[in-house]
This record gives C-alpha cells, structure tokens and sequence, in this order.
C-alpha cells in the first residue's frame, strides 16, 4: 500500500516546538513548550480544560502566533501565518465542532476553498475522495446533505477533506466528545490506517483510556506547561495500571504550595438547605441531557461541580434556576418545593444563578450600571411602581451596591459593557446577592478574570458561605475546587459519577473521576 504522501520516513519530525509561549492579558496560555510531533506516530495531547491544549493547536494550524520560542516545520523554522499557510505546510486540523456547511452536500463541501474561478469537476473530486476513502475503510457519500450525517460521518468527512488537500500532519481537537463508544472505535482504528501510511496525527483528549488505547506518545499539559511525556518504547512497556497511575500524578497530583491551600472552615450542621433529588433533562442535537441528577447542599456548605467543559454543568445550573425545564425530579429549598416555579418566582425564594456568560446572557451591554442591578426585578416594587420607574430610588440602591461592592466605574449611567470583566462580574455578584439570596449558584465565577479579581471572587464566595448561604460552585478548574469547597461531585455525560470529601488525595480521586476512573 503506497503511503497517501511522499514526505518524512516514520518516526521523522514534521513539526517540532522549542520553547513555545503564548500569553494573554492576565494568564500564560504555553508556558515554554518543548514537542516534537513525528511521522507515523499518535502523538496524544492530555490535559483539563485550561491546561493550553487549545492554544497549542490554535498556533500549529495558523490562528494564533507565539509571543516566544519558535516552530520548526521539516527542520526550518517557519512563522505559521494562517490557517491557509498551515495548509500548505501539510498540517490539517479537524476541529472539536466542525466547520462543515450543514445545508451543503458532501461534495460542496469538500469542494469549498477552491478556486472560484471554476466550477467544481465531481467526477474528478469523486476519483480522489475514492483513492483516499476506500483503503483507509471510510465510506463518503458525495451527494448527501451534510445535516443528515451522523456525527461520525461528519467527522469522516471531515478528515478525508484535510488529506484531499496532502495534510502530512493531521491534528484531531476532542474528536471523541460527541461520538458514540462504535464511532470511538472506529475513530481508533482510522487513526491507525493513517499513521501506517506514514502521516502524523495529533490526538487532543480529556480521556485517559483512549490515551492508552490510541496513543504511540502520550505528552502531558497542566496549566499552560507540559509536565511530563511518555514515548513510544515506555508507553509500550508500560502495564495499563502503571500508566493510568503515572499520567494521573503528573495532571492531577499535588503540587508545591498545594498544603497551603486551605479549606473554608464550616460550622458543624447537619441543615440542609438545597435539596436536588433525580433531576432530569432531556438531552438535544447539541447538548446533553441530565440523567437522575441528586445531591444536598448544607447551610454554608461550598459544593463543588468539576468534570470537563460541556458534560452538562450549564444544563444543571439552568435547570435549579428554572431557565430549562425539567423532565422529572425535584429541587427543595429550606424545605420548600421549587418545581412548579418560574425564575422570578424561584428567585424570590433566594436561589440565585450567576451565568458564566457575564456579557451575552448576565448583563445588558448598552443599558447603565445602575439598570443592570436590577435586571432581574424590573417591573417590581419598590424600584418601579405601577409600571413607572422610580429613577431616585434605583439610583440610591445602585449607589449602595457600588460601595458595597467596589464596582469601578466612572458613573452609574456608564454603559456596563464597558467595564473590565472583573467589574462586571461584581455588578453580577452584587445582583444575586442582595437582600434575600439563600442558596446561590456560581458557573465558572472566575473564567477570565485577572488574578486580582480572582481573589477577590473567591473570597466573595468564602465569605458568603460563611455567613450561612449554601453554595454550588462550577469550575473546570480543578486547583479552584480544591482550594473553596467543601465537597466536590464530579458530573460526566450528564451523570454524576462520584462525591469525594476535600482533604488530602481529594485532587487525585477528582482526577481520575474525571477521566472515567474509579476514585
């Protein structure tokens, strides 16, 4: 079988990265990164969510440029300009969602980008998606809509337009996250066709097993630095239990300065205050669902949700506020059913959600600072009475909670969307904490803030639990949870899989939790 290109030997370098850093305001995405990417290898990427794997791939395809160190393509240094310029180079990227045209056919799409001088020539197209498809055990259908591929097809389909344009190098971003356990098999075994016929592949997961399963190197990113690597002739040696261990302690094992991290210190009471009981949600094209979801929450009890981006912490936290109806279950505040309440009405009860989208969903960009308080009374006595805006009294209760708060902004009327994101994250925290808030919910409360507002955030949190609230924090940031909460569940595929007791080992059992482990 003849390789699908002519280029590097197996096990020669394609790509290799030396000292590569990205930065952004307030974080270091790559901290000094060292990779080499070879012929004939599947080469896998770990990491959490936040480790840099995203942005590692953003400067191999051409989206993002290194502020440090320098990329090497066949041994020269090469500035990857765009997305275009990486295609060139032979480096083909499938994206975690894909970037096919739904309306379009299979053929339309892979026909997109080329010249559009000339009509597109099927036949020939044909001849080669064929040449391509039909030894690596991949059926395409030319002349079906995209929209009524599965999500495996898709993904094909996808991949066979990388190698019609001579990708040497083909980087795979989650590609597992939405296929069925079938599709991940049959990902596995196209991954092996490929790197036989002499290609590279990149493999990005969160899945340890499918590192084990897939992968010829297994490299490991942990908060923008890679901490580890396994190659091919120790990943070969090495027994599945030894490897799990071994890649389980360098993304999730404690750290120095780790034991100086303290718990937030809870009164001893056994009240519950929030009581979630086999709550469901039924699952759509582009979400999942919830599967008899329950715990409890004690009165100044911190609970954390970890799990990886999307496994349904935004359903949940939507769910408990009353934004997405339920299929079944119940929620009990302080005793009460809230099943049967809309969001105001739950709200008035005191349970309170702060989105993670503090712009889109949170706030109101052009509307002032001092509406965006009270967003979520508008209509409502005292601030309006029969229908009417009471300016004065808006303005002196926007006022209090500036104070209070520390909100910085030049005037009340200043348009909130034109405060840093740590401002507006305050003018949310002031919202749903003011008069009444009895249990309150936190969606990735710190997601892009600066190290400052950070602090400042979780100490928000700390001291609000202490004075008795019960809260639920969601972060996809392990050292978050560890470092605020109480407990921490762990949810994966809508489900929850596991409760583990902060203390010492608590970020390992997390971990492996996570990466669909027994604790």
């Amino acid at each position: 079988m003849e390789p699908i290109n002519e280029g590097p030997q197996t096990g020669q370098a394609i790509v290799t990265l030396e000292g590569v850093t990205k930065r952004f305001p307030g974080i270091i995405a790559n901290d000094q990164i060292d990779l080499e990417i070879s012929a004939g290898e599947v080469h896998v990427l770990l990491g959490e969510n936040g480790a840099g794997k995203s942005t590692l791939i953003g400067m191999l395809s051409g989206l993002q440029q290194p502020d440090g160190g320098r990329i090497l393509v066949d041994g020269v240094e090469t500035a990857i300009r765009s997305p275009s310029h990486a295609l060139s180079l032979g480096i083909g990227t499938v994206f975690q969602h894909n970037m096919l045209v739904p309306t379009l056919t299979v053929a339309e799409n892979l026909a997109l980008g080329g010249p559009w001088w000339q009509r597109p020539k099927i036949a020939e197209l044909a001849a080669r998606v064929a040449e391509i498809a039909r030894p690596l055990g991949i059926e395409i259908n030319l002349g079906a809509r995209v929209s009524e591929l599965s999500l495996g097809q898709q993904q094909q389909v996808e991949i066979v337009r990388a190698l019609l344009r001579e990708s040497r190098l083909l980087i795979l971003d989650e590609a597992t996250s939405m296929l069925t356990p079938q599709g991940i098999a049959e990902l596995g075994a196209l991954m092996r066709r490929l790197v036989e016929r002499g290609l590279a592949v990149v493999f990005i997961t969160h899945k340890l097993g499918e590192a084990a399963d897939f992968g010829d190197r297994v490299s490991i990113l942990k908060l923008g630095r890679k901490v580890g690597e396994i190659p091919p002739e120790r990943l070969r040696k090495l027994e599945r239990a030894a490897l799990v261990d071994e890649i389980v302690d360098k993304m999730f094992g404690r750290q120095a300065g780790d034991d100086a991290v303290s718990i937030p210190p809870r009164a001893a009471n056994d009240d519950v205050l929030l009581e979630v009981r086999d709550l469901s949600v039924p699952a759509t094209a582009d979400m999942p669902g919830l599967e008899a979801i329950s715990f409890t929450i004690g009165k100044g009890e911190i609970l954390g949700v970890a799990g990886i981006d999307g496994n349904g912490q935004k359903e949940l936290a939507e769910a408990l506020a009353g934004q997405r109806p339920a299929a079944g279950g119940s929620v009990r505040l302080g005793g009460q059913s809230l099943d049967d309440l809309e969001v105001g009405a739950r709200r008035r009860k005191g349970l309170r959600y702060l989105t993670d989208d503090r712009l889109g969903e949170g706030t109101v960009g052009p509307f002032p600072v001092s509406i965006n308080y009270f967003l979520k009374q508008i209509g409502e006595p005292p601030l309006w009475r029969s229908g009417i805006e009471r300016s004065r009294e808006i303005e002196s209760r926007a006022r209090s909670l500036t104070h209070l708060y520390d909100v910085r902004t030049p005037a009340l009327s200043t348009p909130v969307g034109r405060l840093s994101g740590g401002n507006i994250q305050k003018v949310l925290i002031a919202r749903e904490l003011a008069e009444g808030a009895k249990a309150v919910i936190f969606n990735k409360p710190t997601y892009g803030l600066d190290l400052a507002n950070t602090l400042a955030t979780r100490q928000r949190i700390r001291d609000i639990a202490g004075e008795g609230l019960a809260v639920l924090l969601i972060s996809t940031d392990l050292e978050e949870l560890l470092s605020m909460c109480h407990r921490i569940v762990v949810i994966s595929q809508g489900r929850l899989v596991g409760t583990v007791t902060n203390g010492p080992g608590a970020g390992e059992k997390v971990g492996r939790l996570m990466i669909g482990l027994a604790a």
